[in-house]
């Protein structure tokens, strides 16, 4: 069965789009056949971060009647297929979003997964992507304008008839996640699918062009976007042992010294 996950949040600068890049290519790795369509028409920067700024035919050409859904598709990462927007503003002008449903419905015939990754904050052209969608994946940061933006999303998600399965936390203080992944299911009212801690190693891979889970597959925020992708395939995910870092002497001497001070108290 075809599962259709629109990426959405509130806000521009949460980390939207490197979270569906990095999603869809690691639901890509773990064997599924997964398409990545970019529904922000507007800013287009699925494209931009898979080095594709510069594909002849876009979802503009689709959305404007010029080419075919075929011409569309590139190949990404891991075998992950991508429909990148264009960057020009005469494509922009002249795409109908409206027609992204026609899009969808030749996509589903051919994958298990699609992701759609949709425009930030409320507008015209990201009602259609909340609407069609199985279900609405929110990216959040730990901040007060993302999270308000967030709940506006959800409301708007749920006025067009869609389904919010849960959020995605982005950029978090390792320390700070559990606390963090508490308080954000009591004020969304969502679960929480994971959080991706803040780490420098996105920054690296986005300047190489390539996902996290690719360059970096055993940084923090690749782990915690596999741990995520395995869930909604619904496998369980396993470290490889072999990558896990050792408890050197220090660590133990420290653990087994300051257990002796509490059992003294």
């Amino acid at each position: 069965m075809v599962k259709v996950y629109t990426i959405a949040s509130g806000k521009g600068g949460t980390g939207k789009t490197t979270v569906s890049v990095n999603l869809g290519t690691m639901l890509a790795k773990l064997g599924k056949e997964t398409y990545l369509m970019d529904a922000d028409i507007g800013m287009a920067n699925v494209g931009l971060i898979l080095g594709l700024q510069d594909a002849p035919v876009t979802l503009h050409e689709i959305l404007a009647g010029k080419n075919n859904i075929d011409e569309g598709i590139y190949n990404g990462p891991a075998g992950l297929k991508v429909i990148p927007s264009g960057i020009s503003l005469q494509g922009f002008q002249q795409a109908d979003p409206d027609k992204i449903r026609d899009v969808m419905s030749e996509i589903v015939k051919r994958c298990e997964f699609l992701l759609i990754d949709a425009p930030a904050g409320i507008s015209k052209d990201g009602v259609v992507p909340l609407a069609v969608a199985d279900e609405v994946i929110l990216v959040v940061n730990p901040e007060l304008s993302s999270i308000v933006d967030a709940l506006k999303t959800k409301i708007l998600t749920e006025v067009v008839g869609g389904h919010i399965l849960g959020s995605i936390i982005n950029r978090v203080d390792q320390d700070k996640s559990d606390i963090i992944s508490r308080k954000m299911e009591k004020v969304l009212g969502v679960k929480v699918l994971g959080i991706i801690p803040e780490d420098a190693n996105v920054r690296r891979a986005a300047a190489a062009r390539s996902p996290i889970v690719i360059s970096y597959p055993d940084s923090p925020a690749s782990k915690a976007i596999q741990r995520i992708a395995s869930e909604l395939v619904g496998v369980v995910y396993k470290e490889d042992p072999a990558k896990v870092p050792r408890e050197g002497f220090i660590d133990r001497f420290s653990k087994a010294l300051f257990k002796k001070k509490s059992e003294r108290k």
